[in-house]
């Protein structure tokens, strides 16, 4: 198996939710993201494709204009899988949702299904 950028294809990834530019986020998605990428969340249904993805971002912050989405954590990585945490920050600063990343990388190096959760993990119940 080739070695993976983990941090470079997360940082990537993160990079195209920063950039408001139609044309330049999707050539930011398309070195990171694979041509069948899936993309997946609590409340998005699937997603397919940089087309989708691009217009997805776009959507985001046409809903939460001024907001941004800034990589929280290092990131961790191995065999053909990363994770990472994320936070979306209002224009004043605040954070208002935190989540993680979770990706699959396929063959050619580039992002082929990435899951999203927002929030902390809850604690655990006890018995």
């Amino acid at each position: 198996m080739v070695a993976l950028d983990y941090r470079g294809i997360a940082e990537g990834y993160v990079a195209a939710w920063a950039e408001r530019d139609d044309a330049r986020r999707r050539a930011l998605i398309e070195r990171v993201w694979a041509e069948r990428g899936e993309y997946l969340t609590p409340t998005t249904d699937l997603l397919v494709g940089p087309d989708a993805l691009t217009r997805h971002i776009g959507a985001f912050y046409q809903r939460f204009p001024g907001h941004r989405i800034l990589l929280t954590s290092s990131v961790d990585g191995h065999h053909d899988h990363l994770r990472y945490n994320w936070a979306m920050v209002s224009p004043e600063g605040k954070t208002l949702l935190e989540g993680q990343d979770v990706a699959w990388i396929g063959a050619a190096g580039k992002i082929q299904r990435l899951t999203e959760f927002f929030g902390p993990l809850p604690p655990l119940e006890s018995t």
